[in-house]
């Protein structure tokens, strides 16, 4: 499983320009060409983010889409969750099935433990404190 998938990573990006913007709308196609990405990618890639309100969207010649958050609010974590079904590091599924050995399972118990690290990290890292290591 990827942990950063394309979606979350074009987001952040995303995220970071118009973070930088100063409050002003900008054109999806001026990110898009800012951050080479896709725009038609990049536009499906702010749909969740207009609809869970951290990005607004108007139309006409002085639209386009700005930060409707605080970019100290926007955590990485919930983008990857934004982006991804579950945050799971491991379903200890066999053949579609959960694992008989799961309850017992020492390795489970440890990728439980690190997986609540990454997230512990994730929940720490914002828009806001990516800007400022750029």
């Amino acid at each position: 499983m990827k942990l950063i998938n394309k979606d979350t990573d074009y987001a952040v990006r995303a995220l970071m320009v118009m973070a930088g913007n100063g409050g002003n709308y900008m054109s999806a196609k001026a990110i898009a060409s800012a951050q080479k990405i896709p725009y038609y990618f990049l536009r499906r890639v702010l749909q969740p983010l207009i609809k869970k309100r951290m990005v607004i969207s108007r139309e006409g010649t002085a639209g386009g889409v700005k930060l409707a958050v605080d970019p100290g609010k926007i955590r990485v974590i919930d983008l990857i969750r934004i982006y991804h079904e579950n945050f799971e590091l491991s379903k200890c599924m066999f053949r579609g099935k959960p694992c008989s050995n799961r309850p017992a399972c020492v390795l489970r118990k440890e990728v439980l433990i690190i997986e609540a690290e990454l997230i512990s990290k994730f929940e720490k890292l914002t828009i806001k404190k990516l800007l400022e290591k750029k």
